[in-house]
């Protein structure tokens, strides 16, 4: 992999979540980092303000297991798709990207946010809470996404798009929650959904 280092023998180094996409951080990188990177499997970094070898979240225990490194077209950037084991933000937060324009969320930032919902509503089961009764009762969940199938069905053949829509939006909950239900994610569904597309 050729990589244009700056002046300071360093390189950007934009960190994203391999399974939902969104960005967690900008770092910086030295041909040392890259080189224990790919040793490894986990990201490794240069700390511009200690001006040392930085393996992301060797003191955290937030590692990030490393699943692709790409470089951009002018060699002078880096991407690595990490599967991080916490937060990325040292303040604690999943992405340092948690200030600024926030709503709307990018598409691509809703299913791993229902995705998180879901999985604390699964840790903390609020009393109430009808994502914890289907989690509880796998037979009414299966009832609700055949229930909400039909429904999109139906409104596509007869009712509006707004319809659709909504009624998809049903389906897609529903079938999450059934997923987290047994143990599964959207990512191990996406796995097998780009299996077969080669």
């Amino acid at each position: 992999m050729e990589i244009a280092y700056d002046e300071h023998g360093l390189v950007p180094c934009v960190i994203q979540d391999w399974r939902t996409g969104e960005v967690l951080t900008l770092a910086y990188a030295n041909a040392e980092a890259v080189a224990r990177t790919v040793e490894t499997g986990e990201l490794h970094l240069w700390s511009r303000s200690r001006q040392e070898l930085w393996h992301k979240g060797a003191t955290s225990g937030n590692i990030q297991k490393v699943h692709a490194l790409r470089v951009d077209c002018d060699n002078d950037a880096l991407l690595a798709l990490v599967e991080p084991a916490g937060p990325a933000c040292h303040t604690g937060a999943r992405t340092c990207f948690f200030t600024g324009d926030l709503q709307p969320p990018a598409p691509h930032e809703v299913l791993p946010a229902l995705e998180r919902v879901l999985a604390q509503r699964q840790a903390e089961r609020p009393e109430g809470s009808y994502t914890v009764q289907l989690l509880d009762d796998p037979v009414l969940t299966g009832a609700k996404v055949r229930e909400e199938a039909e429904e999109v069905t139906r409104a596509a053949r007869e009712e509006t798009d707004d319809r659709v829509d909504n009624e998809a939006a049903d389906v897609l909950y529903h079938l999450l929650v059934l997923l987290h239900g047994r143990g599964r994610t959207l990512a191990d569904v996406e796995a097998i959904l780009d299996a077969r597309s080669r």
